[in-house]
């Protein structure tokens, strides 16, 4: 049924009627401080009163909880999810291991509003292993044996994500921030082409890693290791709740670059992208005298990257969608 058809019971009217969604503002005074809430009504066509829609209760009753939490900037029911998720431990190991009382997570996962300081201690905890480590070692003893020992050894894997520099870092955040579904090989495409054009476009690499010619293509090692678990399937990855909003880390250059080759580069699969690596002069000079189902890891020069990406900016301008498409599209006619 269409939007404009959609009926139920109007209780004004007494009989079934059609309706209209609309969003309303409404103010609330919450704590002698004034709020503007934005909720979803249903109007009735015929005579205009709102009309007791199933369902719309429970989702403004939601909406609300959220936009309350934005203004604020308290900590949301599925951050808190994530936080027991990447440090491997359970509500009631949580709560004493952040300095709360045993059943607190629990309340808060049912929906219960924390205050503003014991949000902003789950907020530390989850943009740093290292906070949370202070917690947990400061609270050891009432957390117990097998609980500290299995979020302790999560601590210790998370810090070895932090090896790899912070652009790349926020680069790949802010790609899954603005993509739907990265899978590992597409992540890497992605990166490779952000650092190439970069390079031609203000003179400098954006991240400091090193690119290898693999069989499939170029690869920075420590991000393909990061996310080799989840292998041709999309990166689900709650580890990277570490850096949301961390975008404001990347300068308004850095996000363009990062832009540009998500609406060129990330309209295709994992494996077009590498086809079109395969025949590009960076990765094929780098992988001279191998055949192409041998493995290598052979080092592809920044300067290889550098100067072949200058060269094919003189052709198509690379510093546009549009000439960003019509590169992508000779190597389409190329194949």
């Amino acid at each position: 049924m269409s939007e404009n058809a959609r009926q139920d019971f109007c209780i004004e009217c007494r009989k079934n009627t059609e309706y209209e969604i609309i969003k309303q503002v409404r103010q609330e005074i919450i704590r002698d401080r004034k709020y503007e809430f934005t909720f979803t009504a249903a109007l009735c066509k015929e005579c205009g009163e709102e009309m007791a829609i199933p369902g719309l209760i429970d989702l403004n009753i939601a909406e609300r909880d959220k936009q309350y939490r934005e203004a604020e900037n308290i900590i949301f029911i599925e951050d808190i999810k994530k936080l027991m998720d990447i440090y491997h431990i359970g509500k009631a190991p949580l709560s004493l291991a952040l300095g709360f009382g045993e059943v607190t997570i629990s309340r808060y996962l049912d929906g219960q509003m924390p205050s503003k300081k014991y949000s902003d201690i789950m907020k530390n905890a989850l943009a740093s292993p290292e906070y949370m480590e202070r917690l947990l070692r400061q609270n050891s003893e009432k957390v117990g044996k097998a609980a500290y020992k299995k979020a302790m050894s999560a601590i210790l894997e998370l810090k070895e994500l932090f090896e790899i520099s912070d652009k790349m870092l926020v680069s790949i955040a802010y790609i899954f921030e603005q993509m739907q579904e990265v899978t590992p090989l597409v992540l890497q495409k992605m990166l490779y082409y952000v650092q190439g054009i970069y390079m031609v476009l203000f003179d400098m690499p954006l991240f400091s890693e090193k690119c290898y010619a693999w069989q499939h293509g170029p690869v920075y090692e420590k991000v393909y290791f990061l996310f080799k678990d989840f292998k041709y399937n999309p990166i689900d990855d709650n580890r990277f709740a570490l850096f949301n909003g961390k975008s404001d880390k990347l300068t308004e250059n850095e996000k363009m670059v990062i832009d540009l080759v998500i609406k060129t580069f990330g309209r295709y699969s994992g494996k077009v992208l590498e086809s079109i690596t395969h025949n590009e002069k960076p990765w094929k000079d780098a992988r001279k005298g191998y055949d192409s189902t041998e493995h290598s890891r052979v080092l592809i020069k920044e300067e290889s990257i550098r100067s072949y990406f200058k060269e094919m900016s003189g052709q198509y301008g690379i510093d546009s969608e549009e000439g960003l498409n019509r590169y992508i599209d000779s190597h389409f006619c190329s194949q």
